[in-house]
């Protein structure tokens, strides 16, 4: 038992430590996301 509470621990300050690397991935996938909306317009008024 003792090894899971460790474990658990371990997660969630890793977790924790990864927040801003978190926020910063979701700026990336959201602009991403922009960017495929974007060319789905252009084609969209191409055809």
């Amino acid at each position: 038992m003792a090894h899971h509470r460790v474990l658990i621990l371990l997660v969630t300050i890793g977790g924790l430590s990864g927040c801003n690397t978190i926020e910063g991935a979701g700026k990336d996938i959201q602009s991403g996301g922009d960017a495929v909306s974007e060319t789905a317009r252009d084609v969209k008024k191409e055809m």
